[in-house]
């Protein structure tokens, strides 16, 4: 099940974000910092992470692979794999 999830939804984005460069690159999307800005520009503002929530968060995943991670900078939650950055997510209202 769970490597059946994996390919399904991380696969290619992790074959894209870790393995590909030049050409081969898929896409090419924009960092989180620059969608924050985009955001602030647009009249919106970041909403706090729960700290309940991360560290659940945390706590399943560290007994789920040892190369998978979740952080937090600022008010965004990073999903990495093996030290990069695959998802950055974030809550946003208007100002």
């Amino acid at each position: 099940m769970r490597l059946m999830y994996e390919k399904e939804f991380y696969g290619r984005e992790v074959m894209n974000v870790i393995a590909c460069e030049g050409l081969e690159r898929v896409e090419r999307p924009e960092t989180y910092k620059q969608w924050q800005v985009r955001n602030m520009r647009a009249g919106f503002r970041q909403l706090p992470l729960d700290p309940k929530l991360m560290k659940k968060l945390r706590g399943k995943t560290s007994i789920y692979h040892n190369d998978f991670s979740v952080n937090e900078d600022g008010n965004w939650m990073l999903q990495g794999w093996k030290g990069r950055i695959v998802y950055a997510s974030s809550a946003w209202v208007p100002a």
